[in-house]
């Protein structure tokens, strides 16, 4: 098997990588454009160019399982008692194939037309500006728990048709769900991922059942209507879109959030151009935002044809570890990469995937980000930093545990 040699500085599970991986990407693009990593037992792919090529190459897929057995992959199958998680996991568009992604996508994509998407617009600017005149209310507090979360889990439950009596527990869920996504889970993060599963598998059987009795101008009630007018659709896949639209409809816009503050606060001539003219910058300054530290550092692909990347054969059955964080700063497609400038123009990042997997709530994202960053610049224009924040332990999905802000 040819690779070039290991990556020593590639490391995530060690504390100070995750907080600052940038200086090992930077090293593992030197080195070459694909390193085989022991500890995961995959390619990692740090180059943009490769990324976004592989992103693309129907050589690759989310899943094996519509070509191949778990045996005629060279792969072992999940164990049992994880089930529940992979049943649910394995439903929905991000992690299906075509035909099944496309049937999928087709439907789920009617709820994010740009009409449907623009006409969303004045709910999302109330929202964010009351939750924005709380914390201003209160002189400060937790960004992430009272400005960053709250509003994507509302607009997206607003969508699904989630009551909000209900709310509360779909954000402790995801997390749970999500922690499946990191390098090597252990046990213990696969026991709260496969509890979430059952849990929210649950909840939304019940919440079909009463959309069916009782329709409602919601997402939920419109994949029941397409499924009883001939689309195929199981109610796997309903209940396992609706859980992929809430996981992936918050989790980047919350951390996007997150550290966006964070380096904001950290680049104070970048933060003083933003509020000097917040509705001229803040679209290029999202954008650069989701670069500069983005909030999904990995995207894993499975090798379905043999492939060579610069020179490596990377053989049939391996799993590729694109990584977006190291993609978005490449010096080859980006100039000053490491440089943080809100009026980026040129600035073609990685952060909502690429290819027939493209993030569906791209738009939806940025518009909540725009209001939830514009607000806080228009409401609490001193904003500032109470103490460095502690960043949360995950480095596939990366984000902050908490930012405390003062006005």
């Amino acid at each position: 098997m040819s690779s070039s040699a290991e990556a020593p500085a590639f490391d995530p599970w060690r504390p100070s990588f995750v907080a600052d991986p940038y200086p090992a990407y930077a090293e593992l693009r030197e080195r070459g454009r694909a390193h085989w990593f022991e500890p995961s037992g995959q390619w990692l792919i740090p180059r943009h160019a490769d990324v976004g090529a592989l992103l693309r190459d129907r050589r690759l897929g989310r899943t094996y399982r519509h070509r191949f057995s778990h045996e005629e992959f060279g792969r072992t199958a999940p164990p049992p008692e994880h089930e529940p998680f992979h049943t649910l996991n394995d439903h929905g568009m991000l992690d299906l194939e075509p035909p099944d992604h496309t049937r999928l996508r087709r439907l789920v994509s009617k709820a994010f037309t740009p009409r449907t998407v623009e006409a969303l617009v004045p709910t999302i600017r109330r929202l964010a500006e009351e939750l924005v005149d709380s914390l201003v209310t209160a002189g400060g507090g937790d960004l992430i728990e009272t400005v960053a979360e709250p509003l994507p889990v509302a607009v997206i439950a607003e969508m699904l048709g989630i009551p909000p009596a209900d709310r509360p527990a779909l954000r402790p869920w995801s997390a749970d769900i999500c922690g499946m996504y990191e390098l090597s889970p252990g046990e213990d993060t696969a026991r709260r991922a496969v509890r979430a599963s059952v849990e929210f598998s649950a909840y939304l059987r019940e919440l079909i059942e009463a959309r069916r009795r009782a329709p409602g101008d919601d997402l939920i009630s419109g994949l029941i209507a397409a499924y009883d007018e001939g689309d195929r659709l199981t109610e796997q896949e309903m209940i396992s879109t609706c859980v992929l639209l809430l996981n992936a409809g918050h989790e980047a816009t919350v951390n996007t959030t997150g550290n966006g503050w964070w380096a904001l606060f950290r680049h104070p001539e970048q933060l003083a151009l933003l509020r000097a003219d917040p509705d001229a910058l803040l679209p290029t300054a999202v954008d650069e935002l989701l670069r500069y530290d983005t909030p999904l550092q990995l995207f894993e692909r499975w090798v379905l044809e043999d492939i060579e990347v610069g020179g490596t054969a990377i053989p049939r059955g391996s799993e590729v570890a694109l990584l977006f964080g190291s993609a978005n700063r490449d010096p080859a497609r980006f100039d000053r990469p490491d440089t943080l400038d809100l009026s980026r123009a040129d600035n073609p990042h990685i952060s909502f995937g690429a290819g027939i997997h493209y993030c569906l709530g791209a738009p939806l994202a940025r518009l909540e980000l725009i209001a939830s960053f514009g607000a806080l610049l228009r409401k609490a224009p001193g904003l500032r930093l109470v103490k460095e924040p502690e960043r949360r332990a995950n480095f596939v999905i990366r984000g902050l545990r908490e930012l405390q802000v003062e006005l």
